[in-house]
């Protein structure tokens, strides 16, 4: 019985969770985005778009508890139909006079003490099953890691960071659906600075994220060093690398906590990266300094702010790689000159830097330029050679005949 009513209880509860997360994500989106949503009047038609979401959300809730509650009162209905029966047995026997009172008594209190372990099994089926669908999914996540890349290292990782021959995709994605990346061959040298240029969807952040080992890459490996990057666990190279996405997220606490990246803060290198993001003069503006709440998600500060405290905390304690995807977004002129000034700083470090841009104002400091297009790197060396090249593709399609 409890098997049975597992097997029909199964494949609802896990559309309930699907339903579930998916109201819980459009809150979530609905929140991350709450300023362009009052300020463009779109609450209305979010509103009612959450609602269908919630509405089949509590339509799958209900039909997963009604089955089982009646999985549930049939099994107390057998149990305890068992035990009248087998009373009810017993007082034939004793009527007919071929059983005592206290026999009868006594067989009804085994026949309880004997179904308690069933009741018990049955109680703890449902854990059992959680427990032993949980110890799969741990192996399966475990068995992805090659024995020789689980090994973790307690040396910092150093040297040129590659990328060879790596396609990859979202981790969401379908097994069948094409990758956003594919065929990339890419070297990231200890103190150079590469830019990556590109039109809007053509793989740029899908690039960086496999490059720092946020996304899985589903062929080609990425070495750093004489190692693959997944050799070092998150928490061991993390200290070595400092990213900055296109979406800023800070979090709650004090502007040194968000660039001290939540450790502990040591103030002499905070406030060195507070100055090589060239924030240092504005945060000893506020009222109390480093001190300062950044509110939540950074509520309390500008876009350019919120961009230039990102990569304060991207360049602290001197990371040995640092990618940047679209810096100077969100920075005026004076912001764009001080990211320009930190990636010299950065250089002389001898920190690799992969800089995603679509500004050519930040070509002047670039060491090397790479171009993607539709995934692949279609261009990639000097500047000089990148810009030549990139110049003459524009002069032969300009005299080709319509």
């Amino acid at each position: 019985m409890a098997y049975g009513g597992h097997r029909n209880a199964v494949e609802p509860s896990q559309a309930l969770a699907l339903k579930q997360q998916q109201s819980l994500a459009q809150v979530q989106a609905k929140l991350r985005t709450a300023e362009a949503v009052q300020a463009m009047g779109m609450l209305a038609g979010l509103y009612k778009r959450w609602q269908t979401y919630q509405a089949a959300y509590l339509t799958q809730h209900a039909a997963t508890h009604g089955a089982q509650h009646r999985i549930t009162a049939i099994s107390k209905w057998l149990r305890y139909a068992q035990q009248s029966l087998a009373l009810g047995m017993g007082a034939l026997l004793v009527i007919q006079g071929e059983l005592s009172v206290g026999a009868m008594i006594a067989a009804n209190v085994l026949t309880t003490r004997a179904l308690a372990p069933i009741d018990l099994m049955v109680g703890s089926w449902r854990s059992f099953l959680g427990a032993r669908q949980s110890y799969q999914r741990l192996s399966s996540l475990l068995s992805e890691f090659d024995a020789d890349d689980a090994v973790v290292h307690k040396v910092a990782p150093v040297g040129t960071l590659s990328m060879k021959q790596v396609a990859a995709g979202a981790p969401s994605a379908e097994s069948t659906d094409p990758p956003i990346i594919e065929q990339i061959d890419l070297d990231l040298e200890p103190g150079s600075i590469t830019v990556l240029m590109g039109p809007s969807g053509c793989g740029k952040s899908t690039l960086a994220k496999v490059l720092l080992g946020i996304w899985p890459a589903s062929h080609g490996s990425v070495w750093w060093g004489d190692r693959p990057l997944a050799a070092w666990s998150p928490e061991e190279r993390g200290p070595c690398v400092g990213y900055l996405p296109q979406d800023v997220e800070l979090f709650e606490g004090s502007m040194a906590d968000n660039i001290a990246r939540l450790a502990q803060v040591d103030s002499a290198k905070v406030i060195a990266a507070a100055q090589l993001a060239g924030l240092h003069e504005t945060i000893l503006r506020f009222p109390n300094g480093y001190d300062t709440p950044v509110g939540a998600a950074g509520g309390a500060l500008s876009g350019g702010q919120r961009q230039r405290l990102g990569l304060a905390r991207a360049v602290y304690d001197h990371p040995s790689l640092v990618v940047l995807d679209e810096p100077n977004a969100n920075l005026d002129d004076a912001g764009e000159a001080a990211l320009l000034q930190a990636l010299v700083q950065l250089k002389a470090r001898q920190a690799a830097v992969l800089l995603i841009s679509h500004r050519p104002g930040v070509l002047r400091v670039a060491d090397r330029v790479v171009l993607m297009q539709a995934g692949k790197i279609v261009q990639s060396g000097t500047r000089e050679a990148v810009l030549k090249a990139v110049q003459a593709a524009h002069a032969a399609s300009a005299q080709r005949p319509a």
